[in-house]
């Protein structure tokens, strides 16, 4: 045998055995080790600086905020004072000047309204990205005058926030409504910053791709999971770094960020303490053992077990097996200046860094609360878990309808509706680059009872 063996390599020898090991090592999962967290935040603290904290610093004043969008009824989040007539996507913050503005908070993409109930966590699949940029500009151009004629203290207030908009908007446009542009913005925000002092600069001082790459958004309940962040797992070292770049927003210097940062074990912590909504429809426990089996024989080795001897292994998956719209990885190295950049700045220093990472494939994430949270895969490209499982089920152009959003139990994802060709924004168009369904077809092996077992299983989770 050993022979053989000598033998097969000598016959296999040079590039032929290197290009050989290469492939081997393309196909095999690799492991992501832990990263050292600050774990001694409070999450009651946590919770109140993320919904009522100031780690975004600009915003538009409030009194022309609530006369252009009017006051929400709902207050989901129960919170006093000026915020009690905000959404809970905005947070009135005060100026240097006293001034009270409304800025964006991390609930627009972290949060959604779902069967009349804020789920905080859960990936806000409704947001529009997507909408004519244009008006948008026009009415910053047209709030900029008016403030400077009438209110010069607002206007002074709201300046920063005012210019760093009116520069990133035109670029965070996406094909189709429901995906997000987040990663777009980092990017964007950085070209425009230094990355050791966080200065503004007017003019960009990366380029930039033309390209705006479509993501869905994780759950922030699977973060307490999880070794590393971000679909392509290249977030690594400190989460709460990661977590404040929204900072970067409307942030002065790194004296700013240094204050923000010290929020972020609080946040971190809060973060832990969320968990996904339990199922709200029956559930068959026979065929949820089943499905269980089948899960384990089949799934588990990359997405993990759960319950009483919950695991999870924390893989990254290669391109050659996951086969998914490999447009987000692949930009860390087409584009690899905006990994340079942070890789380069304040978030990589002092006794909590974190860095960037890229590999050629993606994370296999966990699954908890996987029913309400659709539509599927990192780009938001298949409606629901059925045909996650079956890729013959997956609809080429399809839309659903984000004024009145209804769930599909029995298929488990948003009720949508199957086109014959693309067009407007509300239909999700797989043929363009970076909205593929394509991959991930490891259900197409199970039979139809099988994966029928699974979905019943994953409601559970």
């Amino acid at each position: 045998m050993k022979k053989w063996g000598i033998l097969i390599v000598i016959v296999i020898s040079g590039t032929a055995f290197t290009t050989l090991l290469n492939e081997l090592r393309d196909t095999e999962p690799v492991p992501i080790p832990p990263s050292q967290q600050r774990m001694n935040g409070d999450p009651q603290k946590g919770f109140t600086y993320l919904t009522t904290g100031d780690y975004v610093k600009g915003g538009i004043p409030y009194s022309f905020f609530i006369l252009g969008l009017g006051k929400d009824k709902k207050n989901y989040l129960q919170r006093t004072g000026k915020n009690e007539k905000l959404s809970h996507d905005y947070t009135a913050v005060t100026a240097t000047n006293g001034e009270i503005l409304v800025a964006p908070n991390c609930l627009q993409c972290h949060a959604q309204i779902f069967d009349d109930h804020l789920y905080i966590g859960m990936g806000n699949t409704m947001i529009n990205f997507a909408e004519d940029d244009k008006l948008n500009l026009r009415n910053l151009q047209r709030l900029e005058s008016v403030l400077k004629l009438t209110a010069p203290r607002k206007y002074e207030a709201s300046k920063s926030f005012i210019n760093v908009a009116k520069a990133i908007g035109p670029y965070l446009i996406t094909e189709v409504q429901g995906v997000n542009a987040a990663d777009r913005l980092a990017a964007i925000l950085a070209a425009h910053r230094d990355p050791v002092t966080f200065k503004w600069n007017e003019k960009s001082q990366l380029e930039i791709p033309a390209e705006v790459i479509p993501t869905d958004v994780p759950a922030w309940w699977l973060l307490r999971k999880k070794n590393a962040m971000f679909y392509n797992g290249f977030g690594r070292g400190d989460f709460g770094r990661f977590l404040m770049a929204s900072n970067l927003l409307t942030v002065n210097d790194t004296a700013e960020s240094r204050e923000v940062d010290s929020h972020m074990p609080d946040v971190l912590a809060y973060l832990y303490t969320l968990k996904p909504p339990a199922y709200p429809g029956s559930i068959d426990l026979q065929l949820v053992k089943e499905g269980e089996k089948v899960f384990l024989d089949n799934c588990a080795k990359c997405h993990g077990t759960y319950g009483a001897n919950e695991s999870y292994p924390n893989l990254l998956i290669p391109q050659a097996v996951i086969q998914t719209d490999s447009m987000l990885y692949t930009s860390n190295y087409s584009n690899p200046q905006f990994v340079n950049w942070f890789n380069n700045s304040w978030f990589t220093q002092g006794d909590h860094p974190a860095r960037l990472e890229p590999f050629a494939g993606y994370i296999a994430p966990p699954l908890d609360g996987i029913w309400c949270t659709a539509p599927y895969l990192h780009n938001g490209s298949v409606p629901t878990l059925e045909a996650l499982l079956n890729s013959d089920l997956r609809p080429r152009y399809w839309s659903r309808d984000f004024d009145k959003p209804a769930y599909d139990y029995k298929s488990i994802g948003w009720q949508f509706t199957t086109l014959q060709q693309p067009g407007k924004k509300n239909i999700y168009n797989t043929d363009l680059p970076g909205y593929s369904n394509r991959g991930h077809y490891f259900g197409d092996q199970l039979t139809n009872e099988e994966r029928k077992a699974v979905i019943e299983y994953l409601k559970t989770l």
